[in-house]
């Protein structure tokens, strides 16, 4: 199997030049060449070396997953399914605000600003089993490789590119497509690390975002190795019903998790952690929970992301009123909290937080497994 030049930070690639008998500053050339040119063929690569170029091609290759479906919804949101081996996909979704089109009020020097955001997967379904996520009642199969992840960045912004009129069609990329991020820590790391890295895709920190169940421990490492912003799926305001819709909460209860959210600051891009809360009907969205969720949230400088629940069959769930979510932001906004209403975006073609469940098939059969002990 051929190495894929995809997966290799800046220190990986300039030991493999020096390996090959080249300067090191041959992988930064390679790297403008493919991540920010998104080139695949080396023979393009044109102020490298034909001997390096030839040598590299029988050696390596650039190559992103297969996709399998590419479609867009009539908001512009954009979703690739990709094929990742062994009846396993992953899926990309790509957001857009603003019209890249747009001309600028003539009271404007600029149109204004374009944004764009890509959510990517970490793995081929999820083992943390939260109960309201598509993606978690469909088991796990396995981690993503490096290049797999920034794979997925490298195909769609090489997409957008053709089709866009704009010069950086992904301004901001998030860590919350399929899978716990930091359950597949050093692959996550190391991608996460091309994103950053000025000769690849160039995004600062602060617009790149991990969100995280809560593995408190690899939040700590996470802090070490690669601050970026930290998004946290909270969902509850106590630990009781926290058990029940995020299964991790009994291995690291919410006081940990605080505890290591604020350990996180001290080194993140941003002074403050936000924190995802889906709103289920009946479940999670009363007026007195927000009251509680208040209480809970005091010690950590934080953001409030509220997320209307997006349904998928035998979900179990279903979204709160509106008249509901927003009593709830209410509460928030009066004890001085920062509180967003995410809009929903790519229903038409289920690519809403909580279904990004691809074509993923449970070879552990832990979920049949689950069901069985339930009903016994």
């Amino acid at each position: 199997m051929s190495l894929n030049l995809l997966g290799l930070n800046r220190s990986q690639f300039e030991a493999l030049c020096t390996n090959m008998g080249e300067k090191p500053f041959r992988a930064r050339q390679m790297m403008r060449w493919m991540h920010q040119s998104g080139v695949a063929d080396f023979d393009l690569m044109t102020d490298v070396s034909r001997n390096f170029r030839e040598r590299m091609a029988t050696s390596a290759e650039i190559a992103a997953p297969q996709v399998l479906r590419d479609t867009t919804a009539p908001d512009g949101t954009r979703k690739w399914l990709f094929d990742v081996g062994t009846g396993n996909a992953i899926e990309a979704v790509y957001i857009p605000e603003g019209d890249p089109d747009d001309e600028a009020p003539a009271e404007q020097a600029a149109p204004r600003r374009y944004r764009g955001t890509l959510c990517i997967s970490s793995q081929a379904g999820c083992a943390l089993e939260c109960s309201f996520c598509s993606t978690g009642r469909q088991g796990f199969n396995r981690n993503l490789s490096a290049a797999e992840i920034v794979g997925q960045l490298w195909h769609a912004s090489r997409s957008l590119s053709a089709t866009l009129s704009v010069e950086r069609p992904i301004t901001n990329v998030v860590m919350m497509g399929m899978g716990e991020p930091l359950a597949n820590f050093d692959n996550v790391v190391a991608a996460m690390q091309l994103m950053l890295d000025e000769h690849a895709y160039g995004i600062s920190r602060r617009r790149l975002t991990l969100s995280t169940s809560g593995i408190v421990p690899a939040m700590d490492r996470l802090r070490e190795a690669c601050p970026v912003a930290l998004a946290v799926s909270l969902h509850a305001p106590n630990d009781a019903l926290r058990d029940q819709l995020v299964p991790i909460n009994r291995k690291y209860p919410i006081r940990q998790l605080l505890d290591a959210c604020v350990r996180y600051i001290e080194k993140a891009p941003r002074d403050f952690v936000t924190f995802e809360y889906v709103m289920l009907a009946g479940v999670n969205d009363s007026v007195a929970q927000a009251r509680e969720l208040v209480k809970t949230v005091k010690p950590v400088p934080c953001k409030i992301n509220l997320i209307p629940f997006n349904s998928f069959p035998d979900s179990g769930y279903t979204r709160s009123s509106g008249p509901a979510i927003a009593a709830f932001r209410d509460v928030l906004a009066q004890a001085g909290l920062t509180t967003t209403v995410r809009r929903t975006r790519g229903e038409t073609i289920d690519a809403a937080c909580g279904q990004l469940a691809g074509q993923v098939r449970d070879k552990t059969r832990r979920v049949q497994r689950r069901i069985g002990e339930v009903r016994a």
